[in-house]
């Protein structure tokens, strides 16, 4: 089932998910030998430019499997408007592995590489981008960003600030909320670990406390610096609450297996936030879709492309709907029974758990 999206021009307060990217992959060039090329010197090599192809950076902020899904989805949507890697297109990717600085530097090198638009996934990755672009005409995409007015990216009426647009990936808090209450009927706490310096996560801490207490529960939060705190973190949160809803947090998820070890100790249940933390071992989740967040996202900087639009001319858009996903041997894993009706009403089910 494919989510809508609507342009968004209203104020967003929610999530972002952030997550670590690293080195750079070989560049791939566009093959295109009936017109003249340019080639331009970089630091990764170099990269041939032929007239009437597009070279395009791709910076992700973290290696998981919902930002994953979201660059799949970006090409995929290119491809679907005419761009296709290899042909007319080449991509440049490289993977900040949840480190800010280096986020900083791949975009800082997207720029000099003179690439004709950056995708930046996930929040750190948006801001480094549009700092670096900030003072040239190479236009921003970016998706996977919970809160882009809380990022800088955009007004509070969803237009943009600078040459830069895209997707956002804001929870639907309050439909997580109601699902847990169906699953736990008695259950009082929510433990949510975060790391302090992603805004996202605290945007969507935010509406957690802000609609918590019409469901019934306590949010418990639990602040992280660094990935090296999750194990301790996990643990003390684990000991505390009922159970722990994870956020799109790019460090926390990069550490789900270490929280859902800690919550199975103490047979609590977490719930995700998409589909993949649901197969990795998430109970439950009315979660979002990225692969089709990322299509949404290649349609867009397709039009930028295309000349169709400048993205300081396009609003941010955001997904509107979520769907049920269930994981029947988490569930059993800390025994946990779920209603049988429950369990069918969800869009996808799945009865292992999923390690990668």
């Amino acid at each position: 089932m494919k989510k809508k999206l609507i342009s968004l021009m209203m104020t967003v307060a929610m999530v972002a998910g952030l997550t670590a990217c690293g080195s750079a992959e070989t560049a791939k060039t566009a093959e295109n030998t009936a017109v003249e090329a340019e080639t331009v010197e970089t630091e990764s090599g170099a990269i041939e430019k032929a007239e009437g192809s597009f070279t395009i950076g791709i910076s992700q902020f973290a290696e998981h499997g919902s930002l994953d899904n979201c660059r799949e989805g970006f090409l995929a949507g290119l491809a679907e408007a005419g761009f296709v890697e290899g042909e007319n297109l080449t991509v440049v990717f490289d993977n900040a592995q949840a480190d800010m600085g280096t986020a900083s530097t791949i975009a800082d090198n997207f720029v000099s590489q003179k690439v004709d638009l950056i995708c930046a996934i996930a929040t750190p990755s948006a801001m480094s981008a549009y700092n670096s672009c900030m003072k040239t005409e190479i236009p921003v995409i970016y998706t996977a960003v919970s809160d882009p007015v809380a990022a800088g990216l955009a007004n509070e009426d969803g237009t943009s600030i600078g040459n830069a647009t895209g997707t956002s990936d804001a929870l639907p808090v309050t439909n997580q909320l109601e699902m847990i209450r169906k699953i736990m009927p008695d259950a009082k706490s929510i433990g949510i670990l975060y790391t302090t310096s992603e805004t996202n996560s605290e945007s969507t801490i935010a509406e957690y406390k802000k609609y918590a207490a019409d469901y019934g529960f306590e949010i418990v939060d639990s602040g992280i610096n660094t990935i090296a705190d999750v194990p301790m973190a996990a643990a003390d949160l684990a000991s505390k609450v009922d159970c722990i809803t994870n956020l799109t947090d790019n460090t926390v998820v990069s550490a789900l297996q270490t929280v859902l070890d800690a919550a199975n100790k103490e047979g609590i249940p977490v719930f995700g936030s998409e589909v993949e933390q649901v197969k990795n071992g998430c109970v439950a989740s009315m979660g979002l879709e990225y692969f089709e967040l990322g299509k949404q996202t290649g349609a867009m900087a397709a039009k930028v492309l295309k000349g169709e639009a400048n993205a300081s001319e396009i609003s941010f858009e955001v997904i509107t709907e979520a769907s049920l996903y269930v994981n029947t041997a988490a569930a059993d894993k800390i025994g946990l029974v779920l209603d049988e009706e429950f369990v069918n009403s969800a869009y996808e089910k799945f009865d292992e758990i999923i390690v990668e």
